[in-house]
């Protein structure tokens, strides 16, 4: 078979299972791949051997039989999740030379599924960021060029490496975590499908953690089906984790029909920004039609505590990564400071600390603290709290009102240039029409559906009922057969 890179996990499945390919031969093509495209800085550690190895047992496993949809499938790895002997450094200096003796349970099902590791990808640093331009590693780079122009361009963040390996075929699929959008803006950005499951259905123990409430695991993947096959192997209870769902996993795939006729679609006004481009306004009413087209009911809806998603999100999201991050203290893993004659622990902390975190998340840390001080905390955390309470019930309401999924667009912009974006506030807007998905809990799939004027990828974005991600991506496969997005980007790297 040619280019076995370009195969989609369904694909690579059905030909590996047919004797026309084996997982050893689509692992060493993604290696070369990955050899060859260092210009896109998305793997930053290269597990040949243990790729190898996986890839020779998967096919022993296929030769034999009985053998689930993942094995033989090569994978990214984003640089969150623990990896047994293999450096887990969630992009951050402070954890240098960290390699843990555990593997995270995503990693561990993916693995027990016989999927294939290639390697650990970029990402911002603690999955703060929504442009990877604060990894310790260096930018990820996206592999769209905006015309014929030369601009590096962001891959989107925080799971960049993850969204760009996948855009550029390095790997058939990748792991990525959603705090914010982290697996929706990065997968608009580079035109592929980025699933964020309801919070609870995918284990977060062995995943580096920001702010414990808000994240969640999830595939990032080059189609919906692909989508389907690879968070089957991803869910599933923990005893592990305390806020894993005891719930059974349906058979995703199996979900998807393409028939959506009779279901209502809901359309927010609130996410219609001041300002936002006229591509970003044309996409979403496309879709909409779309939709329609499909045997859909379109429906206007109000979702009015909107507005205060992105300010209680940055109240919410650095206070809880403030209570995390106070375990890295160069006590016992990681980055130590060189201490001077007489420093005693309080230097230690504080040189180790101010030399292993980078910029963005002192930032978020130094705001954290500050909004959980006494004086401030009922001022700031606990009203952010609240107006949490009243977004979910925003979407519960709309939900109990007969509306099955909601429409909307997935990101402000297509993706700009990196260095182009450097206030924060600007950065934070990226977020704006996916954090109140995190806030209340709710599966959201992010789905390519156009190109803009310069020839970069638009996504949009379709927010389902809890615990209802079959549902939600049949809807979000039929809206991706209707718009028949197929662009890749031209190679440059």
């Amino acid at each position: 078979m040619t280019d076995l890179t370009k195969l989609t996990i369904a694909q690579a499945r059905d030909a590996i299972r047919k004797g026309d390919t084996t997982s050893a031969e689509i692992t060493n093509a993604c290696l070369s791949a990955i050899e060859g495209a260092g210009a896109l800085g998305a793997f930053v550690h290269h597990t040949p051997e243990i790729a190898a190895n996986q890839a020779k047992a998967a096919d022993a496993r296929i030769k034999a039989g009985d053998a689930p949809a993942m094995c033989g499938i090569p994978l990214g790895i984003k640089d969150l999740f623990c990896t047994k002997g293999v450096p887990s450094q969630a992009a951050s200096g402070i954890l240098e030379g960290f390699k843990p003796e555990y593997e995270s349970t995503v990693t561990t099902q993916l693995f027990d599924a016989g999927a294939v590791m290639l390697g650990k990808l970029n990402m911002d640093e603690f999955a703060m960021g929504s442009s990877n331009e604060t990894s310790v590693y260096g930018n990820a780079v996206n592999p769209w060029r905006r015309g014929n122009e030369d601009t590096a361009l962001t891959p989107g963040g925080s799971s960049g490496g993850s969204a760009s390996a996948v855009a550029a075929d390095l790997c058939l699929g990748a792991t990525g975590t959603d705090t914010g959008g982290s697996i929706r803006q990065p997968a608009a950005f580079v035109g592929i499908t980025g699933l964020k499951p309801t919070y609870g259905r995918v284990s977060r123990w062995g995943i580096v953690a920001f702010a414990s409430s808000l994240d969640q695991a999830g595939p990032m993947t080059k189609d919906v089906r692909d989508s389907a096959i690879m968070l089957q192997a991803m869910c599933g209870h923990d005893p592990m984790d305390s806020t894993s769902a005891d719930l059974a996993v349906p058979d995703f795939e199996a979900a998807l029909t393409g028939d959506i006729k009779g279901k209502t679609i809901g359309i927010p006004k609130e996410y219609r920004m001041d300002g936002m481009p006229e591509e970003i306004e044309k996409l979403w009413a496309d879709g909409t039609a779309m939709l329609k087209d499909a045997g859909a009911k379109i429906a206007d809806i109000t979702l009015p505590h909107t507005k205060y998603a992105l300010p209680a999100y940055y109240v919410i999201a650095p206070a809880e990564a403030s209570s995390n991050l106070a375990r890295y203290d160069g006590v016992r893993f990681g980055h130590r400071a060189k201490l001077a004659q007489g420093d005693g622990i309080t230097e230690m902390y504080e040189k180790t600390r101010a030399e292993g975190f980078g910029p963005e998340v002192q930032r978020r840390v130094m705001i954290g603290t500050y909004v959980l001080s006494a004086g401030f905390y009922d001022a700031y955390y606990n009203r952010a709290r609240k107006v949490r309470a009243l977004i979910k019930r925003d979407f519960d309401q709309v939900f109990a009102d007969g509306v099955d999924a909601i429409l909307t667009p997935a990101t402000p912009s297509a993706a700009f240039g990196l260095g182009e974006n450097m206030d924060p506030i600007q950065m934070y807007l990226n977020d704006v029409f996916t954090v109140t998905v995190n806030l209340a809990g709710l599966p959201g799939i992010s789905v390519p559906a156009g190109l803009d004027s310069q020839g970069l990828p638009l996504g949009l974005q379709l927010i389902g009922r809890p615990w209802e991600e079959a549902e939600l991506l049949n809807t979000a496969y039929a809206l991706e057969q209707a718009a028949g997005f197929v662009a890749k980007p031209t190679k440059w790297w």
